[in-house]
């Protein structure tokens, strides 16, 4: 059987899905819900089948290259899928357990505001999920996780009116975000590993991958070190666990289906995908292995003590997370996918029913006197249990830790740095970028020698730029107009290697620049307007305002992130992979650059457009 034609309609399906629901009235819920249990059950039915004719045909490993997008000398951007185990379970379980929690959705969701626009986003969720699981290269699966971020900010800040989902939903991202940091520096040392955009199939051939990795050491060190952080990032593992309880604010079903059964587990399926470019270095099992056991013994301890069901499932689930990773680093890969199966359904299970299990437990403590269960307690002295007790109360300060040592530290870098009006862009940082570009373009020979140390430089200048606009509070439009200038900045810190080309950075710029005049225009327009209250000090909720210019907005904001939806997104692969191998700090400070961008940008709507209304006035 030819899968060529049968892939794509596993992501294509929830799309049509989701286009569909958008034309429908609001108020028809069960047109909405039918089409979303239809759409879904037929993808289960599609899935199964291709399932078991892939088993029928033996359970060899498939690599299809589905489309070129974009062809440049030794460079590809090719939408690629990889279908094997891995995939075919995490594809049944995808496709089983979104049906289930849309069924369930029906119900559960009925007359709640936003109906529809929940089915919308778990069916963005699907097609996310799919194109993760079903990548065949680094760029695919980048594709499918950008997508997977957007929709579970979208999901927890579901209840956008309300504070908490909303501050919640911006701290998950910025962690999700934090990943990408590794699949970011993964994506570019494969590159100069392979001198190709390689596909996951090459990974079959173990004898080709460890010759590699043996004879480059430091890049394989930097793979693996960068696919380790983005798994456990996005697996919740140490020191990431705590935001897994915070995501909790959606509603219960896509509490269910992200945090308690799919989305949680992709670190692990990340691991699985590439443990060729690990599983041979003993530094990397041993991290692996370290990670999964402390966050196992931290998420058991945790868990015990939480005031709410969700928390308490929540840190369960990263228990059983943390000991896959154990799992993984001793090369148990079908015990792995075992468990994951198994805990994906017991946690959306236990997920689904809390509710019930809230007013049952309720009920039943009026007539039934508690028991206290039997513990091993007793053998270890009372001070150590006293203060395991108190730091699992605290959630082991995990928070702390990563405010402190983290965001804290790229906060300091921000406060000092003193780009404060657009006059300071227009007059000092402007004519800087003109000349340099000049420069680079008239007189190289100027620049020859001092290349590398000027990469640098102008890379954290364009960090310094993002840092400030991170912490800026007074006026959204200064931040969102360093977020866009920064980007040149970063162009022309890679500009500076040799044989760049220039085609390259025009398909980069020119999303930045379409992305980022839509979205300067919406906020001058939502400035005049509002006049009052126009900052981000607090969440103001101008979406309850006008729905338009927050949509607006938006998509500049996934425009200007390298969503699929702008040449961007083409043009940052493009952009690293002009970094050349031994420029290692260039690479890192570029990736941090890019992350932290993104994350000023969802702060950026998120304080604008989400949150409690705070005026009256009309935008339309």
């Amino acid at each position: 059987m030819d899968f060529h034609n049968l892939l794509w309609p596993l992501i294509a399906l929830p799309l049509i899905g989701a286009a569909a629901m958008s034309v429908v009235n609001d108020k028809k819920e069960w047109y909405i819900a039918s089409m979303g249990i239809w759409i879904s059950a037929i993808h289960f039915l599609l899935s199964l089948g291709i399932i078991l004719t892939w088993g029928f045909q033996g359970f060899h490993s498939l690599n299809i290259s589905e489309w070129v997008i974009y062809r440049a000398n030794n460079y590809e951007f090719v939408i690629d899928f990889y279908f094997n185990t891995i995939t075919a379970v995490y594809l049944f379980m995808g496709s089983a357990l979104t049906h289930l929690v849309l069924r369930y959705s029906r119900t559960y969701m009925h007359l709640e505001h936003g109906f529809k626009r929940f089915f919308i986003t778990i069916m963005f969720f699907a097609a996310a999920f799919n194109l993760t699981i079903l990548a065949g290269n680094f760029e695919t699966l980048f594709v499918g996780w950008e997508m997977l971020g957007i929709s579970s900010f979208l999901l927890i800040a579901f209840y956008r009116n309300r504070l908490l989902p909303v501050r919640n939903a911006v701290r998950v991202f910025s962690i999700y975000r934090i990943a990408d940091i590794g699949i970011i520096l993964a994506m570019w040392s494969s590159h100069h590993l392979w001198h190709e955009n390689i596909t996951f199939s090459i990974l079959e051939n173990a004898s080709l991958v460890e010759s590699h990795l043996m004879e480059h050491p430091a890049v394989s060190l930097i793979i693996a070190l960068g696919l380790v952080l983005a798994a456990a990032a996005k697996s919740a593992q140490f020191p990431f666990s705590s935001w897994l309880p915070r995501a909790m604010e959606g509603p219960t079903p896509s509490s269910a289906i992200f945090y308690g059964a799919l989305s949680v587990h992709l670190g692990v399926f990340l691991l699985l995908r590439t443990q060729e470019f690990w599983h041979h270095l003993i530094v990397a099992k041993i991290v692996i292995a370290a990670i999964g056991l402390f966050t196992a013994f931290i998420g058991f301890h945790s868990a015990r003590v939480q005031s709410t069901i969700k928390a308490q499932i929540a840190y369960a689930s990263v228990t059983q997370i943390g000991l896959m990773f154990v799992e993984l680093a001793l090369g148990l890969d079908f015990l792995v996918l075992i468990h994951f199966v198994g805990n994906a359904f017991l946690r959306m299970y236990q997920l689904l029913i809390s509710p019930s299990i809230v007013a049952y437990q309720i009920r039943d403590q009026h007539y039934n006197e508690p028991t206290r269960p039997r513990s091993l307690a007793f053998l270890f002295p009372s001070k150590l249990v006293n203060s395991i007790f108190v730091l699992a109360i605290k959630e082991w300060n995990l928070d702390r830790i990563l405010n402190e040592f983290l965001f804290g530290f790229f906060k300091k870098l921000g406060r000092s740095t003193h780009v404060s009006s657009i006059k300071a862009i227009l007059f000092v940082l402007l004519p800087l970028y003109v000349l340099l570009v000049v420069l680079f373009a008239k007189r190289p020979e100027l620049l020859y020698n001092y290349r590398d140390l000027l990469a640098v430089v102008m890379a954290f200048i364009a960090l310094l730029l993002v840092l400030r606009a991170f912490v800026e509070r007074k006026n959204p439009i200064l931040a969102f107009a360093l977020i866009v200038f920064n980007h040149f900045w970063m162009v022309i810190s890679v500009s500076l290697n040799d044989h760049f080309d220039w085609a390259h950075t025009t398909l980069f710029i020119s999303g930045i620049l379409v992305f980022g005049a839509l979205g300067l225009i919406v906020l001058w327009i939502v400035k005049q307007k509002v006049h009052l209250n126009f900052d981000l000090v607090t969440y103001h909720g101008y979406h309850g305002i006008s729905i338009v210019w927050a949509f607006l907005f938006f998509l500049s904001v996934l425009g200007i992130m390298g969503f699929p939806i702008s040449p961007t997104f083409i043009g940052e692969d493009l952009i690293f992979s002009h970094i050349h191998s031994d420029q290692i700090l260039l690479a890192v400070v570029n990736s941090i650059v890019f992350v932290f961008s993104g994350i000023t940008l969802i702060r950026i709507y998120a304080r604008l457009f989400l949150g409690t209304t705070t005026i009256t006035h009309s935008l339309n």
